[in-house]
């Protein structure tokens, strides 16, 4: 079994992708090279709340980057083989 070490990574990142309302904010982060937390929640029709947390836990494992543009902040997708898969597999 090739790259044995990587799949405790790979188990979080599919938990994290496993979730239907991080899945739609993942895919709509695949249609817009950046997108505001405000502009996210508008287009999914759920509160801010809701996506900034979805959106830290894909911050913090490495999913998306985040960066402040005055009051707002926000994300991109890292471009890594497990997002390029699943934009392939789920979002096209």
């Amino acid at each position: 079994m090739r790259n044995v070490k990587d799949l405790p990574q790979k188990a979080r990142f599919l938990a994290l992708a496993g979730d239907q309302s991080r899945l739609r904010v993942m895919c709509l982060l695949f249609s817009r090279r950046d997108i505001c937390v405000s502009d996210i929640a508008a287009k999914l029709g759920v509160s801010v709340a809701a996506v900034s947390h979805h959106l830290r836990l894909l911050r913090d494992n490495g999913l998306v980057r985040a960066k402040r543009e005055k009051n707002n902040i926000c994300y991109t997708l890292v471009g890594n083989a497990f997002t390029r898969n699943l934009k392939r597999l789920m979002c096209d």
